[in-house]
């Protein structure tokens, strides 16, 4: 069995240099599903922009009266690369069960900042077209497959 590196997730779970089981490859996929939606939408630009500034038309929209958008902060370098990593792993699930590969790439998109999944299994039973149970299953079974995936590694 192959020994993981010490991984310290935002959320304070710590994962020795184990063998991974299922909890470290679903805490991890999730950190990666979170730090990929906290990322900006477009990126960022070197091109000058003209109006950056916003227009204030009345004075009831002055001074932050208005309702702010809530926006996660920029994931740091380490777990942006942890999340790069993370997502790799769904390419240890074979292309000819490319159904568990999208269940457990959708089931692994986190809210950032409400902390839950963008995706519920009923949401993704109706998306699919099968049970919310055989959902669990497969996710179960791509999970498993990561797993045995990881373990089989070389150092």
């Amino acid at each position: 069995m192959s020994a993981l590196p010490m991984v310290d997730l935002d959320d304070g779970r710590r994962f020795a240099g184990q063998a991974a089981d299922s909890t470290y490859v679903v805490a991890r996929l999730e950190e990666a599903g979170a730090a990929i939606l906290a990322l900006p939408p477009s990126g960022y630009t070197t091109k000058l922009r003209t109006s950056s500034l916003d227009v204030v038309r009345a004075a009831a929209e002055s001074y932050g009266w208005g309702p702010g958008k809530v926006r996660p902060p920029m994931p740091s370098n380490a777990r942006i690369s942890r999340m790069d990593e993370a997502f790799t792993w769904l390419q240890l699930i074979p292309d000819d069960r490319y159904v568990l590969r999208r269940i457990v790439g959708a089931r692994s998109l986190v809210s950032p900042v409400t902390d839950r999944h963008l995706f519920a299994w009923r949401r993704l039973a109706a998306a699919i077209g099968a049970d919310h149970k055989a959902v669990q299953r497969w996710h179960a079974q791509g999970i498993d497959i990561i797993v045995a995936g990881l373990n089989r590694r070389p150092a």
